[in-house]
């Protein structure tokens, strides 16, 4: 009896203790694989991913042979087409920039944009200095303009040899930004304006070299003239906008999604961003991006983002894009708006009209507080070089962020964006429209059980006073422990009256907008 009860009780000890062991050495379920269909419904099932939310600041760049003549605009390729016979001319006359090119480099059938190429040496170019500078200067996601409206490929293409990696700079720009950006445990993008391509150039103009079948591949299909003259773009009706645009055929729209396909295959964009237009390109082939780069970063277990304006993609399945513009409330929902140093180009120009720090970061934290991130376009020159001005105000970036970054990094919305007396206009293309910010007006991000205020300007007298925070809001849910000034004193004395949340500051310290926590 007692060897029988002694066998029971080690069996007993064997079945708990084989138990415990089983449940230690269980193994965590992975994450189900999301196979996605061409269909907005399945496509809006995609998830914004918490490194987006997170980074809030990205930066990219236009570089391409349109930085050789460093003239006016990035668009010096198309509007240098623009003689008075194109149908785009207005009251008969050339472009400005027909007229300078052809002063300057001769007739567009002697020298096209295609002989820019060949200027574009990208001799200075050196990515590990663009990507330590991208990094100095906070952003947590980078990477180049991969194909502008000129149809000139930046990466390694095994699809045209208009591309950076046989022509121009001979060097793959893409890959070797991809690989040093990495390093420095920021996101690659890849931006996309190829849709621009149909269209872009007069190939219908026997006058141009355009119009040779042999640069096809740089210049788009064969158009005849006048075929841009098609409906209008629904935005554009909203706005009022007269202009046209022409709708691409199957060959266009197989190469537009081909390209894409590439760029994912080859270098594994954490995000994709899209210029406008891009309804031009068939629906299906939309959809069939986005299938494809959601699909691909799945199997990956990568977690991706793709943007777009307007009404490209469906609504809430990739993030919404503004261009040089921002939101005037918070909103529920991540957006990104794109918006250049450079006032009056994307590209380098010999004239720039750079914009203030200030005004760099009083934008990213309004967008920021609005439930938005900022993706800041930079403007190498054509060696490869970045001017010096660009360099200061990205490196006057980041050490703001290293002083403020946790009241901007990983935060979310507050109930209110803030306060102030500036008005948001907003708008495509409406960011001149907007004025510099004082000292009135702030804004509010939170992290956990941290509310974050930032006052854009200086208070008069070194006090803050916010007056959503007045004696009996609601905003406040909980009493107010300690208010600190972030990089500088800490326990600040403050007072809750009517007419505001009341802080006594010390004695001016750092520049740029000024972060305080208020602890709960």
């Amino acid at each position: 009896m007692r060897t029988f009860l002694s066998l029971l009780v080690l069996a007993i000890l064997f079945s708990c203790n084989n138990k415990v062991g089983q449940q230690e050495t269980k193994e965590v379920p992975e994450k189900p694989v999301i196979t996605y269909e061409a269909d907005w419904e399945s496509l809006k099932q995609h998830k914004t991913p918490d490194w987006f939310l997170d980074a809030k600041f990205g930066i990219y760049c236009h570089w391409g042979p349109y930085s050789v003549p460093a003239y006016e605009t990035e668009w010096y390729a198309h509007w240098m087409y623009v003689n008075k016979d194109n149908p785009e001319a207005r009251n008969g006359k050339a472009h400005k920039i027909y007229d300078y090119h052809v002063k300057t480099y001769g007739p567009l059938n002697e020298f096209g944009y295609k002989d820019f190429i060949p200027m574009f040496k990208a001799e200075k170019f050196d990515p590990v200095e663009w990507a330590d500078l991208f990094e100095k200067a906070g952003a947590k996601f980078a990477g180049p303009v991969s194909e502008h409206a000129d149809g000139f490929a930046m990466w390694d293409s095994e699809l045209t040899e208009w591309d950076a990696k046989d022509m121009g700079p001979k060097r793959d720009v893409m890959g070797e930004l991809a690989k040093e950006i990495r390093k420095r445990d920021m996101k690659f993008i890849a931006t996309y304006h190829r849709q621009w391509l149909f269209g872009w150039y007069p190939t219908w103009d026997e006058t141009t070299d355009a119009s040779d079948p042999k640069y096809a591949g740089l210049y788009g299909p064969k158009l005849k003239k006048g075929d841009n003259q098609m409906p209008k773009r629904k935005h554009e009706i909203d706005q009022g906008i007269e202009k046209y645009y022409p709708v691409a055929d199957q060959a266009f729209n197989d190469e537009w999604l081909n390209r894409l396909k590439e760029i994912i295959d080859k270098y594994d964009p954490d995000l994709v961003w899209f210029d406008n237009k891009m309804d031009i390109v068939s629906e299906e082939h939309r959809k069939g991006f986005l299938q494809y780069y959601y699909n691909e970063a799945e199997k990956k277990g990568q977690e991706v983002v793709s943007t777009y304006k307007f009404y490209d993609f469906a609504e809430g399945s990739a993030v919404y894009d503004l261009e040089r513009a921002r939101m005037s409330e918070k909103k529920d929902f991540p957006w990104l708006t794109d918006d250049s140093i450079d006032w009056k180009a994307w590209s380098h120009i010999s004239n720039p009209d750079y914009k203030s720090t200030n005004r760099l970061i009083d934008f990213l934290v309004d967008v920021v507080s609005k439930n938005g991130a900022v993706l800041l376009n930079i403007t190498p020159r054509a060696d490869g070089s970045i001017p010096e001005p660009v360099k200061e105000r990205l490196l006057e970036m980041g050490q703001w962020l290293a002083v403020n970054g946790e009241a901007i990094y990983g935060t979310r919305t507050f109930d209110t964006y803030g306060e102030g007396d500036a008005k948001v206009v907003e708008g495509h293309l409406s960011e001149r429209n907007n004025d510099d910010n004082t000292a009135r007006d702030i804004r509010f991000t939170t992290k956990g059980d941290k509310l974050y205020a930032i006052a854009l300007d200086w208070p008069d007298n070194n006090e803050l006073i916010i007056k959503s925070f007045k004696k009996g809001n609601s905003l406040l849910k909980k009493t107010i422990k300690s208010i600190d000034f972030i990089g500088g004193e800490t326990n600040l004395k403050f007072e809750v009256k009517d007419d505001g949340l009341h802080v006594a500051l010390p004695e001016k310290k750092g520049a740029h907008a000024f972060a305080f926590r208020i602890n709960s």
